[in-house]
């Protein structure tokens, strides 16, 4: 068994959690975006769903992590995620990429590739859309 998978690893991770409090930021599309506070909630951290271009930038470099999905792109919500996303890097805050329809759409797929260069620390996807932001 894998030391991550380590039911003693998982309890002490969710102690962890529930200490601290990690403070979410998540721009993550419109249907899933109950689910997603949520299930951030049940694990401990505090969601908070700010997606307004002008406090995006802001709220990114205060909060402990970013997750973007850009299941319900426009293009304002991409200029707010862009300057998320460039705020936590330079911030040195961790986050995630969930890279939703890429490959099928080219908007979307030009934006995953450029926020790529921002270097999120994970990218969740499905293996069509991994393959696309690798150009395969």
């Amino acid at each position: 068994m894998s030391d991550l998978l380590n039911p003693a690893h998982i309890a002490h991770l969710r102690h962890l959690f529930h200490r601290h409090s990690p403070l979410v930021h998540c721009m993550t599309n419109d249907v899933v975006q109950t689910f997603t506070a949520n299930v951030l909630l049940a694990i401990g951290a505090s969601p908070a769903m700010v997606i307004d271009p002008d406090e995006a930038s802001q709220f990114a470099a205060i909060a402990d992590a970013l997750l973007i999905n850009v299941g319900t792109l426009t293009v304002e919500r991409a200029a707010a995620m862009r300057a998320a996303a460039r705020s936590a890097q330079q911030a040195g805050k961790p986050w995630a990429l969930d890279p939703v329809a890429v490959g099928a759409l080219t908007l979307r797929t030009e934006f995953c590739r450029e926020l790529l260069a921002l270097q999120p620390a994970a990218v969740r996807g499905n293996a069509s859309e991994i393959m696309a932001l690798a150009g395969m």
